[in-house]
């Protein structure tokens, strides 16, 4: 099982991730795009890093917004996974 992060590895980690914010054991971000297509676009470009990583995010879709949360369920909490994946999508356009 991952190792969960020190409230102040969480913290340290959080200054690297542009626009991701640390809501309780979660790391989360909403992206606003021009339109459905073009969010239902970005959530398919998130699935070859989610799967390379074994590591899912929780998905929310409404029209242009897509709001995603990332957390280590089976270790209840966030852990290097959650960030390392943040990053991973912080550069999908």
């Amino acid at each position: 099982m991952a190792q969960l992060l020190t409230e102040a590895e969480i913290q340290e980690s959080a200054k690297f991730l542009s626009g991701w914010t640390v809501e309780g054991s979660k790391l989360k971000i909403t992206r606003t795009f021009k339109d459905f297509i073009q969010a239902i676009e970005f959530v398919n470009k998130l699935v070859e890093p989610a799967e390379s990583a074994g590591h899912h995010p929780d998905l929310e879709i409404s029209y242009n917004k897509v709001k995603i949360a990332l957390t280590t369920h089976d270790a209840g909490g966030l852990t290097q996974a959650d960030f390392d994946l943040a990053q991973a999508i912080s550069q999908i356009n």
